[in-house]
């Protein structure tokens, strides 16, 4: 069972996979920055200096020791965003790995050469026909 768990890590689609995992992850991360400390602020700006984190849709007020109950649209706006770019940017980068794929040639069909038999065949068929 080792040896068949060591085989299937080793193969290259299961490391390319873990590698992309982990790039994943750290691009995530670039991205969820880049749309909360520069876009966002800038669009927040923008639209009439609203800051998108704060904004929310308070159900129930804090009371006593109960917090305050709230829908964070804001937050939901800028995970919104965040996803888009995410999203573009994967497409890029598959459009860009599929252009760089070498495209696969075609084979033209074979053409099939009659024997001998089948060429007098279609003559005399030919002949006859024109009679």
């Amino acid at each position: 069972m080792f040896k068949e768990f060591k085989d299937f890590i080793s193969k290259g689609n299961v490391m390319d996979l873990a590698v992309g995992v982990i790039i994943g992850a750290a691009f995530g991360k670039i991205v969820t920055s880049l749309v909360e400390d520069m876009i966002m602020p800038v669009l927040g700006i923008i639209l009439g200096k609203i800051n998108f984190t704060g904004l929310k849709l308070v159900i129930t007020p804090a009371s006593g020791d109960a917090p305050e109950v709230a829908i964070l649209y804001g937050s939901f706006i800028q995970n919104v965003v965040n996803f888009l770019i995410m999203a573009f940017v994967i497409f890029l980068m598959v459009k860009l790995v599929n252009k760089l794929k070498k495209p696969v040639k075609e084979e033209a069909p074979a053409v099939e050469v009659p024997t001998k038999e089948e060429a007098l065949l279609a003559e005399i068929r030919d002949i006859l026909r024109n009679k």
